[in-house]
């Protein structure tokens, strides 16, 4: 039983939660925009999601090993599970998994394929691919300043995307509704990785995983950070402008008291005692607001 927890602890749960969020915000703003939602097809997609966001997970831990292992600053949220580091499993379980979770969406892809629009197998492709060369190598994204932009499309771009493709194809307006929606959750994952990459620096650059926090230095990094954060809170009035109704757009918004505040406390990414507030709450931004979002949009689905 005790392995089976460290498994499921391996996994990163807690972390799957912003795959379900922003996939429902695709397919939400494509029952908005007047298509009808196929059950079959959604569980289909979020299974491939789910599955691939799982095979990263388990790939990021077993190829962040020695990076793990320096990192004498983990946070909850940062720093990888543990599991390893502290001996809790072998370190081939990791990869184990990580190739199961990859055959799995796999699977659900070719199945997705056969009964869905051309575009659904080069979009889950493309999915995975990048989900696996983030820290695998001879890519290994994450180690070269690529990787936070890696993450971002993925998950706040292409998998919102696919949510609205399995419902709604190409359609032209729900595509512009989906285009205005995703840039506040695509800047807040970008300042998410950002903050918790701060933690993790010294072991990162200890072992020669170049993030961009390691690249940059962290006063620059810090300052990166408010500028990106302060830009996914100016979005809404220019998306506003551009059609967005005004339901969500004052949606984006409601978080935007919790931003102020972690720009101004942005020095604490030099604070080891404040990192795992840091870590918290630029991951909490970018739920809450993804969550708003998805929610503002649900009522136009009725």
């Amino acid at each position: 039983m005790s392995r089976l927890v460290s498994v499921i602890k391996l996994g990163r749960p807690l972390f799957l939660g912003g795959g379900f969020i922003l996939y429902g915000l695709g397919a939400a703003i494509a029952a908005a925009t007047g298509h009808t939602i196929s059950a079959g097809r959604y569980a289909l997609g979020q299974g491939a999601v789910t599955a691939f966001q799982l095979m990263t997970h388990y790939a990021n831990d077993y190829f962040d090993y020695d990076a793990d292992r320096a990192n004498a600053t983990p946070t909850k949220w940062s720093g990888g599970s543990r599991v390893l580091p502290d001996g809790e499993l072998p370190r081939s379980v990791a990869l184990i998994c990580a190739l199961v979770c990859a055959a799995i969406g796999i699977a659900v892809s070719g199945v997705i394929a056969t009964s869905v629009g051309s575009l659904a197998l080069p979009m889950l492709a493309i999915i995975g691919v990048l989900a696996w060369f983030y820290s695998a190598p001879p890519l290994r994204l994450c180690a070269t300043g690529l990787g936070e932009l890696d993450t971002a499309v993925v998950v706040t771009v292409l998998v919102p995307w696919l949510g609205f493709y399995l419902q709604a194809g190409t359609d032209d307006a729900g595509l512009r509704m989906l285009a205005l929606s995703v840039v506040p959750p695509a800047l807040l994952q970008l300042a998410m990785l950002l903050a918790i990459e701060f933690p993790d620096a010294a072991g990162d650059a200890a072992t020669g995983k170049r993030t961009l926090v390691v690249r940059l230095g962290a006063r620059t990094a810090a300052r990166l950070y408010v500028a990106i954060t302060a830009g996914a809170f100016v979005w809404p009035a220019i998306a506003y402008a551009c059609g967005l109704p005004a339901r969500v757009a004052l949606a984006m918004l409601v978080p935007t008291p919790i931003a102020v505040w972690r720009m101004l406390r942005v020095r604490d990414h030099a604070d080891a005692s404040a990192f795992e507030r840091l870590t918290f709450w630029a991951v909490g931004l970018l739920v809450i607001t993804s969550a708003l979002e998805l929610a503002a949009w649900l009522p136009f689905t009725r």
